[in-house]
């Protein structure tokens, strides 16, 4: 391999490590919105039932589930979900879809991407119910906590579901900061990268 061809070498590999570590660092805090809850921890009753697929999909649909420092559209119109987030690291956004089963899941699939990086997530969530308490939990490793209680709490997460479309008219503007991010980012890395790639300050 020539001298030039392992630079090129070289700084084709560092540059997938930048977008390996910007991906880590900015879409990862995203992921965590989705799998959030203020709720706490319950003892999932033992009369609870598994919910079919048309109670999750009436509880959904068509409803955008509102974050912290972000948000998420469940478009009942071709099963489209979008998403966009913000946090210290920078800013995220997401499109793909969303679905549920007779397993009384809800499943939310999607590509996020972030300061030029881009990568696929499957994120579910089950749901049981007993009379008209719901319970919720992530998979595949959350606890299950009261979603809606029979009579609707104000601290519920089921509040945080809203009729109004709070994704479709932000997302134009997030993508376009990710842009700028991603074009910032690269600005900066790379004078660094250049000078370790030939044998400059580690």
């Amino acid at each position: 391999m020539t001298g030039k061809a392992s630079l090129d070498h070289k700084r084709g590999r560092s540059g997938r490590l930048l977008l390996i570590k910007r991906l880590a660092l900015c879409v990862a805090p995203a992921l965590v919105l989705l799998c959030q809850s203020s709720a706490s921890a319950e003892v999932l009753p033992k009369k609870a039932r598994v919910m079919t697929a048309a109670e999750v999909y009436s509880i959904f649909r068509d409803k955008t589930w509102n974050w912290e420092n972000g948000a998420g559209r469940m478009q009942d119109e071709g099963r489209l979900f979008k998403a966009w987030a913000q946090s210290e690291t920078g800013a995220t956004w997401a499109e793909g879809r969303w679905s549920v089963n007779d397993r009384g899941q809800l499943c939310l699939k999607a590509v996020w991407h972030s300061q030029g990086a881009a990568a696929e997530d499957k994120t579910c969530f089950s749901h049981r119910i007993v009379g008209r308490t719901v319970y919720q939990k992530r998979e595949p490793a959350g606890g299950w906590y009261v979603f809606r209680h029979a009579k609707p709490a104000i601290d519920d997460e089921f509040k945080r579901l809203v009729d109004e479309d709070l994704v479709g008219a932000r997302l134009p503007a997030i993508r376009e900061l990710v842009k700028k991010q991603a074009k910032s980012a690269t600005r900066s890395v790379r004078p660094q990268a250049e000078a370790n790639e030939l044998g400059g300050v580690q």
